[in-house]
């Protein structure tokens, strides 16, 4: 059995924002593998998919963003999955939107959830997924920014690199990470603009608080 843990907030407020693309991912894998029923257990969303020939089961922690690694320790301890066989899914501001970036471990790079679940299984060997957002523009504060959901503008965007992640994770189960990696690292896929996104419009920019009930791992725009 593989893991693909989806970084997000739980809870309608943060449906659709930069931040739960991981949780926009898990919604896509679970769409092709038939729509199972989502159950709460281990403080996440869990379903099982097939994916790629392998058992894949789907993840997305309800701890809110930061504390991610508490419930992906549970997850992995009950089934007794080894970090190698675990993808954590996540946004990042230092890749355009519609690129994507396949590794096999290495630091978090500031993102905190990805930070969280490295603290939690004790080490820094955990394939990550990073799914482009953009960076803000000049003098916005990065976690505001994060927060606020896409831009109209920006939707078809999103959704064709959620498909693309899609694809590199049923390549993964199917094949690999080294040849997951070498198919889809190094260029965009997406034809958008990458420069810094301005406020969207409506948009709030909420500080998650410490815990939730917060219900499904889907965002749907």
């Amino acid at each position: 059995m593989k893991m693909l843990v989806g970084l997000g907030n739980p809870g309608k407020k943060y449906e659709g924002t930069r931040h739960n693309i991981g949780f926009d991912l898990i919604l896509e894998l679970a769409k092709r593998g038939g729509l199972p029923r989502f159950k709460d257990k281990f403080e996440a969303e869990l379903a099982e998919v097939p994916c790629g020939g392998q058992r894949l089961l789907l993840v997305a922690p309800q701890t809110f963003m930061n504390n991610s690694g508490i419930s992906v320790r549970q997850v992995c301890d009950f089934y007794h999955i080894p970090p190698a066989d675990v993808l954590v899914a996540c946004d990042d501001m230092n890749l355009p939107l519609g690129k994507l970036r396949l590794r096999t471990g290495g630091s978090s790079g500031g993102q905190k959830g990805l930070q969280s679940i490295i603290q939690h299984l004790r080490t820094e060997e955990v394939p990550r997924l990073r799914l482009g957002v953009g960076r803000p523009a000049p003098g916005r504060d990065a976690a505001d920014y994060v927060l606020e959901r896409f831009h109209k503008s920006e939707l078809a965007a999103v959704d064709a690199s959620v498909v693309l992640g899609a694809n590199a994770v049923e390549c993964w189960c199917a094949e690999g990470l080294p040849t997951a990696m070498n198919r889809f690292n190094g260029e965009a896929r997406v034809d958008e603009p990458t420069k810094p996104a301005g406020p969207a419009k409506g948009a709030t920019s909420p500080n998650p608080p410490g815990d939730s009930t917060g219900r499904p791992p889907a965002s749907p725009r």
